[in-house]
């Protein structure tokens, strides 16, 4: 039996963020409302999850004995990781020691902050298949890597996110650009970054893999419908939901995420990224938490990815039930500024079933996500055709 206490009181049930987010606000907001007590930490001041948050700290949160600190001092229940910069030795210990539960478990987090990590479970553990794939620690080793996967192929650092210092490379004279423009994005200070061969695919997903307790206190699995996603230089720009695909494709799809996700353990959401042509289906990615383009499910799902992560978490009942087609558009900073002003928020919300969700991050960059427009529709092409136009609408200027 699941039991709740009381905020900021000495019953308080306590789940810190590591990484405030727009996807950390999310969550945060949806612990709330379940009478959460929530401690969000980034390594920025004013993060959106910190601004709904009833604590906020700001820490490097690659530094070991900083990291150390901020858990000691908050003693929460539970630490859910958002990003990729975590000194995740220290959740280890943490977790070991018995001083906090790590979702979805701190091996699954030290796992899936590193694209390495991951391929080598997925690829070589599990049999999973993949792109062709090398690791590279130096800008000669990429080369001979990227020769031996075959041009054109995708450079990436084993740890960044949202697409940072990915390069498509389609000729070995932009190999050395694609080394730097990694090492200038990477997480971490160490040079590594994995070469991957490209597929011919007719669209990726991501398949919004559930672990949670059925009414047995046994850990089920359960599938949101298929989210389609279009990307540009590794970051989503677009997303919806359904995605259309074969129903072996999908029972394929199924099978992988079920396997990917049984082998990391725990609780709560994984965003499990995959490559589909046909009936035939590659695994890529997965993330132990909500995905970006998952953000369509706040118009789309009886509960939201947020939702079904915070009660996952907690060891409550979900439910993945799509209620109609929607879809998600990203609206960009524009420029580079500090507390930039969001204008024509009215045209926008004319657009039909439009809404819209401003992140609050304090800090503009060309393009940087600073909001997304949703909408839903009678199918997924009017959705995406709304989506569009309300995030078109949104002018963002300088404060």
């Amino acid at each position: 039996m699941t039991r709740i206490g009381t905020p900021l009181s000495p019953s308080a049930t306590k789940v810190m963020l590591l990484g405030a987010g727009e996807l950390g606000k999310e969550v945060a907001v949806e612990l709330m409302r379940l009478g959460v007590e929530v401690i969000a930490v980034d390594r920025y001041a004013d993060a959106p999850a910190q601004q709904v948050a009833h604590r906020a700290h700001v820490v490097a949160m690659t530094d070991p004995a900083a990291l150390r600190a901020v858990i000691a001092l908050e003693r929460p229940h539970l630490i859910v990781p958002e990003i990729e910069a975590i000194a995740t030795e220290v959740l280890a210990d943490v977790e070991a020691e018995g001083l906090a539960l790590v979702i979805p478990t701190a091996r699954a987090v030290q796992l899936t902050m590193n694209r390495e990590g991951i391929r080598r479970l997925a690829a070589e553990t599990l049999g999973l298949p993949t792109s062709k794939y090398e690791f590279a620690s130096t800008g000669e080793d990429l080369a001979a890597g990227a020769e031996r996967v075959g041009y054109p192929c995708f450079v990436k650092p084993v740890m960044s996110s949202s697409g940072k210092g990915q390069s498509y490379v389609e000729t070995p004279d932009q190999i050395a650009a694609a080394w730097a423009y990694a090492l200038s994005a990477g997480r971490v200070e160490q040079a590594r970054v994995i070469v991957e061969g490209r597929i011919a695919f007719d669209f990726e997903i991501t398949l919004l893999t559930v672990r949670a307790l059925d009414a047995k206190g046994e850990i089920e699995t359960r599938f949101c419908a298929p989210v389609g996603h279009r990307q540009v230089k590794g970051d989503y720009v677009e997303s919806w939901q359904p995605q259309a695909m074969s129903a072996a494709a999908l029972a394929r799809a199924q099978a992988m995420a079920m396997e990917v996700t049984s082998a990391l353990g725990g609780l709560g959401l994984f965003g499990v990224e995959l490559f589909v042509k046909g009936d035939q289906v590659w695994f890529s990615e997965v993330s132990p938490r909500p995905h970006d383009t998952g953000l369509v499910t706040l118009a789309t799902q009886q509960l939201s990815e947020f939702a079904l992560h915070a009660r996952a978490i907690l060891g409550l009942p979900v439910d993945t039930t799509l209620r109609e087609p929607g879809a998600s558009a990203v609206i960009y900073g524009g420029m580079d500024a500090t507390g930039v002003v969001f204008e024509a928020i009215e045209a926008a919300l004319a657009v039909p079933t439009a809404e819209l969700r401003l992140f609050g991050k304090p800090e503009a960059f060309e393009r940087r996500r600073m909001g997304v427009a949703l909408a839903r529709g009678a199918d997924v092409d009017e959705a995406r055709a709304r989506a569009r136009e309300a995030a078109s609408r949104v002018k963002v200027v300088a404060g």
